[in-house]
């Protein structure tokens, strides 16, 4: 080992510069779930329990996004249904308004 090392030359920061996507934050969750998260990377061998954290919040985004779009769609179905008939008969709308 040296009795100096000349760090005049050297960079602070990351080795690997970060995915330009990705947000550096200080996020505190229970042990039973980053336990959960790192018996799964250590099941298979290996990885990175934190990408495994994203991937899960990623999938509950998508699943509340599908969610909301089949209830968007179970509405418009229910107001067509309701509408349509009207659009055929001009008097049944007029009534409908009056109420």
């Amino acid at each position: 080992m040296r009795n100096e090392y000349d760090f005049s030359k050297g960079k602070r920061g990351s080795v690997i510069p970060p995915d330009p996507n990705q947000v550096g934050i200080t996020l505190y969750l229970n042990a039973d779930i980053i336990d959960y998260f790192k018996e799964i990377v250590d099941k298979s061998g290996g990885g990175n329990y934190q990408l495994l954290i994203n991937k899960a919040l990623h999938e509950y985004i998508e699943q509340q996004n599908k969610s909301l779009e089949q209830l968007l769609e179970i509405t418009l179905r229910r107001v067509i249904r309701e509408e349509l008939p009207m659009a055929g008969n001009p008097a049944k709308s007029m009534i409908k308004e009056r109420a």
